[in-house]
């Protein structure tokens, strides 16, 4: 069971709203707690946050950027709180063009472009990076992160509430699909 205490975010949140969870975003929806970037949080103090849930967000920013928000997100969670990432799995990706020979595919995942409707109006948004697992857990490590492991969306707190930690080629076959998104958690210490 899980502690009514526990602060739990869910960063670029979107749409998805996952009960329990503060949701941190700059998109206009109803359910958002905080109509705010995902970078730089001063609502939260010092090792305040105990998880910081991110899925298919981390991709929006450049390498130096990404950096800037893992560090910024270490700072917030608690000692041994967890950072629970997904991005698209750029090694994924490959393996889905080498079976399918599809770029259609693929253009979403890599070079994701979105509207995002926020409080000044459309803001257009896109991917600037890609990860494998490698890279990631390089640029985790960096940013003060131990324990960089894959996790399986299967067995989360938010298991329930389809995301793009659940994003499968083909779309939406969770039986036989491809995985092509990069569940990765790690903690601080």
């Amino acid at each position: 069971m899980r502690d009514a205490n526990m602060i739990s975010l869910h960063l670029g949140c979107g749409s998805r709203f996952i009960p329990g969870f503060v949701h941190i975003d700059k998109a206009d929806f109803s359910h958002i707690d905080y109509n705010h970037d995902i970078q730089h949080l001063p609502m939260f103090a010092d090792n305040s946050v105990d998880l910081v849930y991110s899925s298919h967000a981390l991709e929006y920013f450049d390498r130096l950027e990404a950096k800037e928000d893992l560090e910024e997100w270490h700072r917030i969670l608690r000692p041994k709180g967890i950072l629970r990432l997904a991005v698209p799995d750029f090694e994924a990706l490959v393996k889905a063009y080498e079976t399918y020979g599809s770029i259609e595919k693929l253009l979403g995942p890599l070079y994701g472009r979105m509207i995002m409707q926020t409080l000044q109006g459309e803001q257009p948004i896109y991917h600037k990076t890609a990860y494998d697992f490698v890279s990631l857990k390089e640029l985790l490590e960096q940013s003060g992160f131990t324990n960089v492991r894959r996790y399986d969306w299967k067995i989360t707190i938010h298991k329930n509430y389809d995301d793009f930690s659940q994003a499968y080629i083909p779309h939406m076959d969770k039986e036989a699909g491809l995985l092509v998104s990069l569940n990765v958690e790690s903690e601080k210490i």
